[in-house]
């Protein structure tokens, strides 16, 4: 497998830190819940690559905002669960990944 092409650098960026809303949802999912400060890590044991904690912030606020998932606070913490809104779009990202990745 060829991955020091550019072309292959270019899908792997933009399947990765260009769409971190991907992986923070599927572990949201497939934990429940979640803690900000967590999720870097998380997604550099689950998925192998390394984002920064200030783009997850970023992402978390974006998705709360568009309503697919919600905060509630335990004690100091927030900790992030996925709506059903965000269930509905994360299956909907993951069938068309799913539909391209068979087509090519």
């Amino acid at each position: 497998m060829s991955t020091s092409t550019r072309p292959f650098k270019r899908l792997k960026r933009h399947l990765t830190s260009e769409n971190l809303w991907l992986y923070v949802m599927s572990i949201l999912k497939k934990d429940g819940e979640a803690y900000a400060y967590t999720l870097p890590a998380e997604m550099e044991r689950r998925f192998g690559f390394k984002c920064s904690r200030v783009m997850v912030y970023i992402v978390l606020h974006m998705l709360e905002f568009e309503k697919l998932i919600a905060a509630k606070e335990k004690g100091r913490r927030k900790y992030y669960t996925l709506t059903q809104k965000g269930k509905e779009t994360l299956d909907s990202a993951k069938e068309y990944l799913s539909m391209v990745s068979s087509s090519l």
